[in-house]
């Protein structure tokens, strides 16, 4: 539920750059400053009302106890601490890019508009922490930071998103074996079927969004990460139910579509939406058992 949460708060700040993305060098300084005004309160209402919903709505239902740390680190397979670092990132990442304009202040953008997603997901770790269900994890929390660390280091020293993080999904085999834990439809697996998943490190394979010839601007090489015959968190349940949990990295394609010259405003918009999502292409997959195998197209 939890991760639920995060999600949308990802969608609302991805649609809010949709929604009120603006021609930067067009607006005034007052039209400017305005907008950030606006933006800022309203993101601060949203964030805040959904931690307090959060709280209210499903920490309540579970017993509360003094606040205690839960080493999770080995669970899944680390698959849950990939979407922590893609969470923090994107978030981070998207408010940054909404309050960023032609005379704010850049480091400070970076450093508060950038930490959106830390602070936010630290908040509900607070909560995990006070919660007997659960607990305040360690490995979030370093998950979390390297989100936002991967962001506003690149930011900062090199002015754009060379490696970007990015999330595909297609569902897996195993999702109907246990629809409580992966989910019974496709909004709550895309969140908790973890077989399914896949999270990327995408680069593009020319650092000059000019110079170069425009195939090679928006085009990159992605390194991708999931598991297969993961039921359980704990491997060993894996094992006695006989399920073999294993990793799985991928070598694929994949395009900036933000690099991309576009011939409408709209199509420019939507490409900045959907740009954390990985492009299908042709893949390499090899697992931790030495298996390879080559996909003509994978998602």
């Amino acid at each position: 539920m939890k991760k639920a949460f995060v999600f949308i708060a990802l969608i609302i700040f991805s649609c809010e750059i949709f929604a009120i993305e603006k021609d930067t060098l067009a607006l005034n300084f007052s039209n400017q400053k305005k907008h950030n005004t606006t933006f800022s309160s309203l993101a601060f209402v949203a964030s805040a009302s959904s931690f307090v919903g959060l709280n209210s709505l499903w920490y309540k239902d579970y017993p509360r106890s003094n606040f205690h740390f839960f080493n999770d680190s080995k669970e899944w397979m680390q698959m849950d601490k990939c979407g922590h670092a893609f969470t923090s990132y994107q978030l981070g990442r998207n408010f940054y890019n909404t309050l960023l304009t032609s005379d704010s202040n850049r480091n400070r953008n970076i450093f508060l508009g950038g930490a959106t997603g830390l602070i936010y997901l630290t908040s509900i770790e607070i909560l995990d922490g006070k919660s007997a269900q659960w607990g305040f994890s360690k490995s979030d929390m370093i998950a979390n930071t390297f989100g936002y660390f991967l962001f506003a280091s690149q930011e900062y020293f090199l002015q754009q998103q060379i490696i970007s993080l990015k999330f595909s999904y297609q569902k897996s085999v195993f999702a109907d074996m246990r629809p409580e834990t992966f989910g019974r439809n496709f909004q709550q697996r895309l969140l908790k079927d973890y077989n399914g998943q896949t999270y990327w490190l995408s680069a593009p394979l020319s650092l000059n969004r000019t110079n170069t010839k425009r195939f090679t601007r928006w085009l990159c090489i992605s390194f991708g990460y999931s598991i297969d015959e993961n039921l359980f968190a704990d491997n060993n349940i894996n094992s006695v139910n006989n399920f073999q949990a294993t990793r799985e990295f991928f070598f694929s394609f994949d395009a900036d579509l933000k690099r991309i010259e576009w011939r409408r405003k709209w199509m420019k918009k939507i490409a900045s939406v959907i740009n954390f999502i990985k492009i299908p292409s042709p893949t390499i997959g090899i697992r931790s058992d030495g298996k390879v195998k080559l996909y003509p197209v994978y998602f």
